[in-house]
């Protein structure tokens, strides 16, 4: 079975997720758009369904979107952060006052 991993980012322009699958020989990378929290909590699900061993998320997620994703995956695999306190992209907000 190949490892898989994943990276998941959020974007506003996002309405339903968008999804490639890089094939890396020993392992898959996944990378996964989403458009809200909640589409985030979703993706995470059914990823671990699918056997991912991690999760990361880009910076656009807040501490609360990473502690909510990290709650919807239920300890099936690990969930890690790229972090920007203040998000450049928008416009040095952090990601929970962009998306909450």
């Amino acid at each position: 079975m190949k490892r898989k991993v994943c990276f998941l980012f959020i974007n506003a322009s996002i309405t339903e997720p968008q999804r490639m699958v890089m094939d890396l020989g020993q392992g898959e990378m996944i990378v996964v758009g989403v458009g809200s929290y909640g589409m985030a909590c979703s993706e995470a699900k059914k990823l671990a369904e699918e056997g991912v061993l991690m999760i990361e998320l880009c910076g656009g997620f807040g501490t609360i979107g990473h502690a909510k994703v990290t709650e919807a995956v239920e300890g099936k695999l690990q969930v890690g952060v790229v972090r920007f306190d203040n998000h450049p992209g928008y416009d040095n907000q952090s990601g929970d006052a962009r998306w909450l």
